[in-house]
């Protein structure tokens, strides 16, 4: 009866999930940093439960554009600096330091998720591996939740949660890695000046 008992014991044991389909977070620190350029569609759902859509565009060390579909709003990383366009005004950019967000921890030279007091959540629910990270430097500005789907890894979501607690989530498409997107595309001084008509 004992033998019978390991022997189930150990078909359930097999059965079950295993932890090794958490992806460890030195993969997805390698993923993140092999990422030169990509771009996809989105959805974004804001804090106030509306709903947005359009492309984004990244080129990392810190370049990033979303380009908001039905609606004349541009966001732009680029510079160390964000930029917040509304076309409906005429009001130049609201602009604020990008180490001042929590997107800047993806859009790091080096994306290291090892490091001390920067990962404060890492689970895997069946499907995907939910990381939650801040800057260990600035915890006060917020954190990231990124969403990742594995074989092969892929960045699939993330949520912006900033100093007021407002939360943002980005739901991507596709992500289509390695295109040519030109460095002027995050300028956002050029920007200006276009929009200006210089």
């Amino acid at each position: 009866m004992k033998q019978v008992s390991l022997s189930l014991a150990l078909v359930l044991a097999l059965s079950a999930p295993v932890m090794a389909d958490q992806i460890p977070l030195r993969e997805l620190s390698r993923y993140l940093n092999a990422i030169t350029t990509a771009e996809a569609d989105f959805t974004q759902i804001n804090d106030d439960g509306s709903v947005s859509t359009g492309h984004v565009y990244l080129r990392r060390p810190g370049n990033m554009r979303f380009e908001y579909a039905d609606d004349d709003l541009l966001v732009m990383a680029g510079g160390q600096q964000v930029a917040i366009f509304d076309g409906r005004s005429n009001a130049r950019p609201e602009q604020y330091p990008l180490r001042e967000t929590p997107l800047s921890i993806i859009l790091a030279a080096e994306v290291d998720l090892g490091r001390s007091d920067m990962v404060v959540s890492h689970a895997y629910d069946g499907t995907t591996t939910r990381v939650v990270a801040q800057d260990p430097d600035r915890p006060e500005i917020g954190s990231l939740t990124m969403v990742f789907t594995p074989d092969p890894t892929e960045l699939r979501q993330w949520i912006v949660r900033d100093d007021t607690g407002a939360e943002t989530t980005v739901i991507l498409g596709a992500l289509e890695q390695g295109a040519e997107i030109p460095l002027i595309q995050f300028n956002i001084t050029h920007e200006i000046r276009r929009r200006e008509g210089d």
